[in-house]
């Protein structure tokens, strides 16, 4: 029977991940030549990350069976939204599967914990998760070995704010993870807001794990803004939401492209009814403009996912892993004209050239345009205002 092109791996434990450690420059040098290029997969498909993990997963199970050309195998790892966890999974990939690229982590915490294991074993790795600080700055020597497929925050940040000042926005209470992603989109928020002329009259932080945040939203709404804005991602961002709702907050809420998933909307109910939002195009691809350079691919996987997985269930995040597919092809193909084989050293290094020279590659969330200085590649063609609408994900202009 010839082999399936995903597999399920089994998480390796902490004594594993020291094995790991000590045999990475051995295994490496001794890796064989193969006919199949190997990904390896991290994402959170439990723990409070889940809600993003698991769309991510959904599409991976989607992605066809070659690269480049080239037989494609697959292997995925939960890794429980838990940075060690992802360290760990990393390190099976590199050590144990010899993977020639990785994908994932889908968190920025897990992200950042990933980049010391990818730069050691000089294996590219295509995150699923925000944070610019994955990626920059790229003098650092680890960080040329990461890209990732999400909007910087900056970018979703700047059509934020842009909204906010014309929609009559002029001071704003703040509240966030307080965690990296969390840190990330205060330094890329307040920045822009005071460029914006907006005020920031109140900064807390929660926890993903948080029950209450009671304190914290009082101390929001004794500021009396225009708009709060919640910056945090998946589920967890719900619980902010509903307890202004509960002591009657009447202003305007946002929160961040974090959101876009389904398990969001269904927590979250009534209570998160008119937030606004940025957001990549595949989440509201068919109510784009005709004119939108994204629309067309975005459309075309939408379609795709909900015949598999059912109508408006597409999320940020099943988009972001997609466009992962579509920029390992991408690469793939141009690594293999190298001569270079998968299972080698030199294979990995022309996949990490590959993919920083990629050129006007349309993907469901943006057009990428990579390069050494820049190993996330989207403009502003990759990003829209969005707004829930009658229970559902619906496009609010950028205006």
């Amino acid at each position: 029977m010839p082999s399936l092109p995903f597999r399920l791996a089994a998480p390796v434990n902490a004594l594993g991940a020291l094995l790991c450690t000590a045999a990475l420059a051995a295994t490496l040098a001794s890796a064989p030549v193969r006919a199949d290029i190997r990904v390896g997969i991290d994402v959170s498909t439990t723990g409070p990350a889940a809600s993003i993990g698991i769309p991510s997963k959904n599409t991976v199970l989607m992605w066809p069976q070659t690269l480049g050309g080239q037989k494609a195998h697959y292997i995925v790892l939960d890794d429980g939204s838990d940075p060690s966890a992802a360290v760990r999974n990393v390190r099976k990939f590199i050590t144990e599967e010899k993977v020639d690229v990785i994908v994932g982590p889908n968190i920025t915490p897990t992200a950042l914990a990933a980049l010391d294991a990818v730069a050691e074993g000089e294996t590219p790795m295509v995150a699923l998760a925000a944070s610019a600080s994955i990626i920059e700055p790229q003098t650092d020597a680890k960080r040329r070995w990461a890209f990732k497929m999400p909007q910087n925050d900056s970018q979703m940040a700047t059509v934020l704010t842009e909204y906010m000042s014309n929609n009559g926005v002029r001071t704003v209470g703040f509240i966030s993870f307080n965690d990296a992603y969390g840190e990330s989109w205060w330094r890329e928020f307040s920045r822009l807001a005071e460029v914006r002329k907006l005020q920031v009259v109140a900064n807390e932080r929660f926890s993903r794990n948080d029950t209450s945040v009671t304190g914290q939203v009082l101390k929001l709404m004794a500021t009396n803004p225009d708009a709060i804005l919640i910056a945090g991602a998946g589920t967890p961002s719900v619980l902010p939401q509903k307890t202004l709702g509960e002591r009657g907050y009447k202003g305007k809420v946002f929160q961040t492209h974090g959101i876009a998933t389904w398990e969001f909307l269904r927590m979250g109910g009534r209570d998160v009814e008119g937030t606004l939002f940025p957001t990549g195009p595949v989440v509201v691809a068919r109510q784009l403009p005709d004119s939108h350079p994204v629309k067309k691919v975005a459309v075309d996987f939408v379609t795709r996912y909900e015949a598999k997985f059912g109508p408006n269930t597409v999320t940020q995040f099943a988009g972001d892993a997609w466009g992962a597919w579509q920029l390992l092809d991408d690469a793939a193909g141009r690594a293999l004209k190298t001569g270079a084989q998968p299972g080698t050293k030199e294979f990995r290094h022309a996949m990490r050239a590959a993919l920083e020279t990629t050129t006007n590659l349309t993907v469901p969330n943006g057009v990428l345009n990579l390069s050494p200085k820049d190993h996330q590649g989207f403009d502003q063609r990759s990003r829209v205002m969005g707004v829930i609408r009658g229970g559902k994900f619906a496009y609010a202009g950028d205006k």
